[in-house]
């Protein structure tokens, strides 16, 4: 077995890497930019070397400095897991001409799957079925739109070089074909310096089913069965399961029949996933399954497979490094029960997903299984993806995963950074979901409902009313005070709180106190249906319905890229004053009512933290 270990990653998936290299005997090393210097992964791991600063294209997506680190750390070994270097070619080759151990695929084979036609190709040789369309070296845009009518519309254009939704566009007319190409093509050389494109028809109702792959240096390639991964938003994945709902055995013996042969196309080796388009308007047929790509890397959410199979795909990995053969032959593995997993995440739904971050005061995760790469008094950093943990669990039934991971959402408390938990669990009750009846966009349909924070129940505002009124001693004796209450007065007493910055009137009833959490003297939070809200008196000063003092704070740590307003200008409710560039997102702030300009502290370029006035607006005289 390989003695020693470098993790080229960070964050959740090198926590879960260590864990099963520390059961195996393998010492572990981490790398860590700047940001992460005292992060979850570093401690965990035996040794950690330190490889630069905090963006990822001066740390940990340079390849040169991770394979430094292995040498400087006496590593046998390289882990990519997933993102940054995972499935970049270059990087194998330049591990394994370093005479280090790549745990993943040959480099070769990556190459192949690299780029959609080139795969899309080799997949039609190997007999794997694909989508409908044209992919080839004829990239003019006449020609292009002549195919187009051919397929059929709608196509989907996509990038060959895309991933994550960049380059891609769905075209539902002819007369909008040429402005969607131009649009696709200036993205796909933006993101990925290359431009060529494919034409695809498009799935109406579309279905992701992924199908787990593993090879070994001895020509053997067995599949883990399928995964359903239909729950996206903006083409990322949110909630996974395995196995698929609605899929027959004569359908997945097809479907993942075809995984293996597309993996032995390539004489691959290591973990890899199929990912396949299903057209699920007459449910899940193996004549209406196509191949959509490859990924030469271990997946996101290959915990669920482990869920149902009762492997540990890392330690399959290491063996195949290794040189050993696969661990189980294919009549070896089999199915059982059900897990779904969903993908908590640093933003806030109610707010268009808006990413949050700062130190974590309060963590609390309640799942089977709980894939996380932070601890309470961590921070989420503004430099990389959002994603606080993977919340998973196995059931006998889809019915009771569902059921179980619901539960587990509902009971998650993240305190002062916002989550999804709340909309997770919603989205896990939505009927459409529990029946299996979605495609991949079914949370588009239901986001509206799903996102919006609901207001704190009138149990969850009594409950805490009698909290604060315990803490509060004081208050007891404001019996003669017209409206108050008093711990042994009336039970329908009541008294005015602030609720997440707006004023609540509250009733002291029979609900025994909530579970507050305190964040200062004299405010709290208080946990509801993954939810969370909080909870203050209301200050004496406050005069009732009084409007926000309009200041615009920077919601995170970033940097500034467009000023819209001047100081001194009117401004109308909705209009944009301020563009911010964070977490590899852009986030506009807008005017939260009519008004004028009256301070700006944001120019163009500059760099801002969290909570800092960017602009205060003066309503306007009514």
């Amino acid at each position: 077995m390989i003695t020693s270990l470098l993790i080229a990653n960070r964050g959740e998936i090198a926590c879960r890497i260590i864990r099963t290299a520390r059961e195996l005997g393998v010492r572990t090393v981490a790398v860590y930019s700047d940001a992460d210097a005292h992060a979850l992964h570093v401690r965990e791991a035996d040794e950690a070397v330190h490889i630069g600063p905090s963006p990822p294209a001066e740390s940990y997506l340079v390849g040169e400095k991770i394979i430094a680190a292995a040498k400087e750390a006496n590593a046998e070994a390289i882990h990519p897991g997933y993102g940054f270097l995972s499935e970049n070619a270059d990087f194998a080759q330049a591990v394994l001409d370093a005479g280090l151990i790549w745990v993943g695929p040959k480099p070769e084979s990556i190459r192949a799957m690299g780029l959609k036609d080139a795969a899309k190709t080799l997949m039609d040789e190997a007999g794997v079925p694909t989508t409908p369309g044209y992919l080839g070296e004829n990239q003019g845009a006449d020609f292009l739109a002549e195919q187009a009518g051919k397929i059929g519309y709608p196509v989907l254009i996509k990038a060959v070089a895309g991933g994550g939704g960049k380059g891609m566009r769905k075209v539902d007319v002819a007369g909008d074909f040429a402005d969607a190409l131009t649009s696709c093509k200036r993205e796909a050389t933006a993101s990925f310096g290359n431009d060529v494109v494919l034409i695809e028809k498009w799935i109406e109702s579309p279905r992701h089913i992924e199908v787990q792959v593993f090879g070994d240096s001895h020509g053997n390639v067995v599949h883990l069965f399928e995964r359903d991964c239909s729950l996206q938003r903006r083409h990322q994945k949110v909630i996974e399961e395995a196995p698929a709902p609605g899929m027959d055995e004569e359908t997945r013996e097809a479907v993942c029949a075809a995984a293996v042969r597309a993996a032995k196309a390539v004489d691959y080796e290591g973990a890899g996933t199929i990912e396949f388009i299903a057209d699920a308007s007459d449910g899940l047929r193996a004549n209406r399954i196509w191949f959509m790509e490859m990924n030469t890397r271990l997946q996101v959410e290959h915990p669920v497979t482990e869920e149902i199979t009762g492997q540990d795909l890392v330690e399959w990995q290491l063996r195949v490094a290794n040189g050993e053969e696969l661990p189980k032959r294919q009549d070896e593995l089999s199915i059982n029960g059900w897990a779904v997993e969903a993908r908590l995440y640093a933003e806030d739904p109610a707010s268009g997903f808006l990413p949050s971050t700062g130190l974590l005061d309060r963590l609390s995760l309640h799942a089977g299984r709980v894939e996380t790469g932070v601890e309470q008094g961590d921070e989420v950093s503004p430099h990389y993806d959002p994603m606080i943990a993977k919340l998973v669990v196995h059931g006998k039934t889809r019915g009771d995963a569902i059921s179980m991971l619901a539960k587990s959402c509902e009971a998650t408390e993240v305190w002062p950074v916002k989550t999804n938990a709340g909309f997770l669990a919603k989205l896990l009750h939505q009927p459409g979901f529990q029946s299996g009846d979605m495609t991949t966009g079914f949370i588009d349909s239901v986001q509206e409902d799903v996102a919006a924070k609901p207001e704190l129940s009138d149990p969850a505002k009594s409950a805490a009313a009698q909290s604060i009124a315990l803490r509060y001693a004081k208050l007891a004796r404001q019996t003669a005070a017209p409206g108050g209450f008093r711990l042994n007065g009336a039970k329908r007493d009541g008294f005015t709180a602030m609720v997440d910055g707006e004023p609540c009137d509250v009733t002291i009833g029979e609900d025994k106190a909530a579970n507050l959490v305190p964040l200062a003297s004299n405010e709290f939070v208080l946990f509801e249906n993954g939810f969370a809200y909080s909870i203050s008196r209301r200050p004496k000063n406050m005069a009732e319905g009084a409007a926000s003092d309009g200041a615009i704070l920077s919601p995170m740590p970033g940097k500034i890229i467009a000023v819209s307003v001047a100081e001194g200008a009117s401004v109308a409710k909705g209009d944009k004053l301020v563009t911010l560039e964070a977490m590899k997102m852009e986030h506009s702030l807008t005017a939260p009512f009519d008004g004028t300009v009256a301070e700006l502290n944001a120019e163009a370029g500059g760099q801002v933290s969290e909570g800092a006035v960017l602009v205060r607006i003066e309503a306007g005289e009514e």
